[in-house]
């Protein structure tokens, strides 16, 4: 038999019923859309930590209290001492710039609009650092972060909430935790991105932070401290630099560090693997629902061969041979995948789309990524769905003897 004849056979037995085929091929366009619009988000949210990430700087590096892969006893806070000790040329050469922040939540208020929002005390070398514009104003001075000036610098989400604009708020005044600041400038957008808002925050001196937001008086330590290096090349020098001058200050035993010096490429690996990990487990769960239109295909493929007992058995006594009827009834459920197939591509692809416009809406710097490794995948498992699932049905069909097949009734 002809391939072509085949398939036109077949396509005439699924015309025949189709609303059983359509239903049939429902199942399919289900299990498809949801791998490939499972697979397109989990891409997506890889592509956004990893672009956040990036952001940042190649030649960054975080330094964290606490040992992230040992437990360590008696852990000693970093320090605005540990700071200096970091930017001293001569102990740590790789080092380009040092930056200590401190984080908190802090309910602001202007305008008659109050809101919570994140809070950064940082010194005259965070806008370095981390690579800061100004879209009016000027950023934190020494001479600021040394008297405990009560200013601050306004992300424009942050303005656009308090005062409806993000422009012309310079000089404006805000309350924080009850008392007054000033704003001196306003940051640059950075945009949304998995990690969260770079645009609803708030910037003042570390001083003024420590002292009159977040209740720190008389202790000079810090929740991280951002670190620069002299190049990307350096950053592995670097690391191992910071690594020695902080063990030699906080005294502490080989293998004992009660800090964590992370770096881009670290952030990098990790945020990978957790994403990797979302999406092998976000696109198995959407295989659930292809294996359940799989077992749809192979229900209705066996009501089929039912159905169609007596036209097998006539097939047969006009000189049908087995395979031809193994044939043809593979094709008839290998259609139903392809066509489901396809039409779940596209439906995924507009559920992908959705969600990037859903994200952009938002103002989250979140794009679902369709590859075309997932396309053929989920088309080519689709397609071998089909196949295995129909092979049952097909055997027993063409097992049917040509005597029992014509008298059945």
């Amino acid at each position: 038999m002809k391939l072509t004849q085949i398939l036109i056979e077949a396509l005439e037995s699924l015309n025949s019923n189709k609303m059983r085929s359509g239903l049939t091929i429902l199942g399919i366009v289900i299990g498809v859309a949801a791998v490939i619009a499972m697979l397109a988000i989990g891409s997506g949210a890889q592509d956004s930590i990893t672009g956040s990430i990036n952001g940042i700087g190649t030649n960054v590096l975080f330094v964290f209290s606490g040992n992230r892969q040992e437990e360590v006893k008696n852990i000693r806070p970093l320090t605005m001492k540990d700071a200096e000790a970091l930017n001293d040329p001569f102990s740590a050469p790789s080092v380009a710039a040092v930056a200590p922040i401190l984080q908190g939540n802090v309910e602001v208020a202007a305008g008659g609009e109050k809101a919570n929002i994140s809070v950064n005390g940082v010194t005259e070398s965070f806008a370095r650092v981390r690579s800061e514009t100004l879209t009016e104003g000027d950023f934190i001075s020494a001479d600021q972060v040394l008297g405990q000036a009560s200013v601050a610098l306004i992300g424009p989400e942050t303005a656009d909430k308090l005062f409806g604009r993000h422009v012309g708020v310079v000089g404006e005044n805000i309350r924080m935790a009850g008392q007054p600041f000033r704003i001196i400038g306003v940051l640059a957008s950075k945009g949304g991105s998995a990690m969260g808002s770079q645009d609803n925050r708030i910037l003042v001196p570390i001083s003024t932070a420590r002292t009159r937001l977040f209740q720190r008086s008389g202790d000079d330590t810090v929740d991280l401290i951002f670190v620069e290096t002299t190049s990307a090349e350096t950053t592995t020098q670097a690391a191992d630099e910071i690594t020695q001058i902080l063990q030699m200050r906080h005294r502490t035993a080989i293998g004992q560090d009660d800090f964590t010096v992370f770096s881009q490429a670290d952030m990098l690996q990790t945020a990978s693997s957790i994403t990797g990990v979302l999406t092998i487990f976000l696109g198995g769960i959407a295989a659930i629902s292809l294996l359940v239109g799989g077992i749809g295909i192979m229900n209705i493929m066996l009501v089929s061969v039912a159905e169609r007992t007596r036209e097998i058995g006539l097939r047969k006594a006009l000189g049908a041979r087995k395979n031809d009827i193994l044939i043809q009834f593979l094709a008839e459920s290998s259609l139903l995948s392809l066509f489901g197939g396809l039409v779940g591509v596209i439906l995924g692809w507009v559920l992908s789309v959705a969600v990037g416009f859903i994200a952009a809406a938002n103002k989250v710097d979140f794009t679902p990524s369709i590859t075309m490794d997932a396309v053929l995948m989920a088309t080519i498992f689709s397609a071998a769905v089909g196949l295995f699932f129909g092979i049952y049905p097909a055997n027993r069909a063409a097992s049917l003897q040509p005597v029992e097949a014509l008298r059945y009734e």
